[in-house]
């Protein structure tokens, strides 16, 4: 009985296999393939992954070639993951399987990646038949500028170079938001308000965006640090910051000057917390000083790259942003750094209209178990991957070789959580600061046709009116508003409620 339980239990197949089958310590892929022995075909999630039983007919064989067949076909192109299969596996095998399909798509693909990952060259003939076929289907992934490949007959699509190249799979949540118009939805929010109030919308969402970024990071900056950081989100539109003289740039005007950097760092960096005493919780580890500059010259590339090739703008912002924090160049101020990174590629891309910012800080402060989660999806599964020592003074070696994870990230859960905050900052955050200077102008000029009051007092009386639903308190009426009578009171109550669109007290419906 035992014999015939294991006889019907599915089969690893694709990734699933190889990794098996060479003992690799990998990434979980986001799609993992099972082969059952009889018709049934199923799927369930498994964590952060989709599991896949399929049907016994579609057991694809025993070799590595097979399986990396099946692997491209079924379970997507995973570029660390296939690094370290091909590292693991012979050439002679992987050489095999391609000369037995030679005009085979999944074959030329694998071929391709091959001689890419490994910069190699395999002992084939060049091609020279068979129509151009896509390295990542469109379709599926989000793709890079196109380069012809003579040799495989591909058009090469990737979004970087083997310096930096992550992935984005089109999911049908990524599909979505890329058929919203932001900038059209942003522009029909803002066309009935005047430039003037425009402006001042402006002045505070700078001033929000600057509090808000700090205050992820549980950082209460001095006046002069937040001021030059709203200057620096003032210049986003304006100036290219990524390139290693302006990053660098950038980091000495946003950290306290006794932290400036003068390049990228030397040592190895890592965020934790102390939870007892000579124990410290690692929650992400950044690569190996030794791997950071050619990390970040593949990353800066891909920023020019992916801008020439038209990528979606949020797409293009994500990719330079999560990736700038996961390689995490400098030893202060990445994260902030990180989230201004958004708004440069935005504002220079063109989804954010002259004149105007999205407060995305906010959107990540006010869900901030979602922004934490872009975080993990990829520092949680990469502690797995990382072995390391810490000394007694918290110095930290990492041990083996980590690069590939770093060098080839998937980024499409970062990809997802960017579309979600700039969508809300569209439809939330920016429509109700509107809404709200323009209920103060009302309610200003509605003030003074009742009562000559100093524009300190209109403002005071406006602030604890909203912060009290509508009415004034006892309190703040005997200290700051005795001068008013019953009368003048709850006519300024009544306008404050309606400026604002505030309900009227249960007394008055």
């Amino acid at each position: 009985m035992l014999e015939r339980s294991r006889s019907i239990a599915p089969r690893p197949a694709g990734y699933t296999e190889l990794v098996r089958r060479f003992d690799l310590r990998v990434l979980p892929n986001a799609h993992e393939s099972w082969v059952g022995c009889g018709s049934a075909h199923r799927i369930e999630r498994v964590g952060a992954s989709v599991r896949e039983v399929y049907p016994e007919r579609y057991w694809p064989g025993e070799s590595v070639g097979d399986h990396l067949e099946f692997a491209l076909k079924h379970d997507g192109t995973n570029l660390a993951l296939l690094d370290r299969v091909f590292r693991a596996a012979t050439l002679d095998d992987l050489v095999s399987f391609i000369r037995s399909k030679p005009l085979g798509k999944y074959a030329r693909r694998l071929w391709y990646l091959v001689e890419w990952l490994l910069d190699v060259r395999l002992p084939l003939d060049d091609l020279s038949r068979g129509n151009y076929i896509d390295l990542l289907e469109p379709a599926d992934y989000v793709t890079g500028p196109e380069h012809i490949v003579r040799r495989q007959r591909l058009r090469a699509n990737l979004l970087g170079d083997r310096r930096f190249c992550p992935t984005i799979r089109r999911t049908d949540v990524v599909k979505g938001f890329e058929a919203v118009d932001l900038r059209a939805r942003c522009t029909a929010i803002t066309a009935p308000y005047p430039p003037e109030l425009l402006r001042r919308a402006l002045a505070y969402l700078y001033t929000k965006e600057t509090k808000s970024s700090f205050e992820i990071e549980h950082v209460e900056p001095p006046t002069s640090r937040a001021a030059r950081f709203v200057a620096l989100l003032q210049s986003a539109e304006r100036e290219d910051f990524c390139s290693e003289p302006r990053l660098l740039e950038l980091q000495n005007r946003i950290v306290d000057p006794r932290f400036a950097a003068k390049g990228y760092r030397a040592t190895q960096n890592y965020v934790g917390q102390t939870v007892s005493l000579g124990h410290e919780k690692i929650h992400f580890v950044a690569p190996r000083p030794d791997d950071l500059p050619d990390l970040m010259a593949g990353l800066l590339d891909l920023h020019r790259r992916v801008a020439a090739a038209g990528v979606h703008p949020v797409e293009h912002a994500a990719a330079v942003a999560w990736g700038f924090v996961f390689l995490h160049p400098f030893d202060d101020g990445n994260g902030r750094i990180h989230r201004f990174l958004i708004h440069n590629v935005l504002a220079l891309r063109g989804v954010t209209p002259p004149g105007l910012m999205f407060p995305v800080s906010a959107a990540m402060l006010r869900r901030a178990a979602d922004y934490d989660a872009s975080l993990e999806a990829f520092s949680t599964p990469l502690a797995a991957q990382v072995d390391y020592v810490l000394d007694d003074e918290g110095r930290m070696t990492v041990l083996n070789e980590t690069a590939v994870w770093y060098r080839y990230l998937d980024l499409t859960a970062q990809v997802e959580a960017l579309f979600s905050f700039v969508q809300a900052t569209i439809e939330t955050d920016l429509p109700a600061e509107l809404r709200f200077l323009a209920g103060h102008d009302r309610a200003r000029v509605a003030i003074q046709q009742v009562l000559d009051l100093p524009d300190r007092l209109q403002d005071l009386f406006l602030r604890v009116c909203l912060d009290n639903q509508g009415r004034l308190s006892a309190r703040k009426r005997a200290s700051h508003f005795a001068m008013l009578t019953d009368a003048e009171v709850s006519e300024l109550e009544r306008i404050v409620r309606e400026s604002f669109e505030l309900p009227a007290p249960a007394t008055e419906r």
